[in-house]
């Protein structure tokens, strides 16, 4: 029971520090830039739901690597996996506002060590 509630947890914590970032802080910011690429962004309710799966499955995976990790291992695992990853992928087609990554960086690290010590205080 320990593990779950761990997972979800985290999830919960992961889900709202990526609805605070890119709904509250910087959706103006992405829908500006997608404007500029001639394309709308993304923000229809499916969109909302794939990532609250995306949220899930990085607290399990950030819950599979504290099981073998430390805190410190487990979050730079995780945000190179979670974060930097993705970034290069958005870059590379072509819809990554470079300008955003000023910010994304630390709350992205702040988003992986808190979800991290979640699943290590909880699980």
């Amino acid at each position: 029971m320990r593990p779950v509630l761990a997972v979800l947890a985290a999830t919960v914590w992961i889900s709202i520090s990526e609805f605070v970032r890119n709904e509250l802080l910087f959706k103006a910011y992405w829908v500006d830039h997608f404007a500029g690429l001639g394309l709308t962004f993304p923000d229809a309710p499916v969109n909302g739901v794939l990532w609250g799966v995306w949220s899930l499955l990085f607290a399990l995976f950030i819950f599979l690597l504290a099981r073998r990790f430390s805190l410190a291992a487990t979050t730079g695992i995780a945000w190179l996996a979670g974060f930097v990853l993705m970034w290069v992928a958005l870059g590379n087609l072509g819809v990554l506002p470079f300008g955003l990554l000023v910010f994304a960086v630390p709350l992205s690290l702040l988003e992986a060590v808190l979800a991290a010590w979640i699943v290590k205080a909880l699980g």
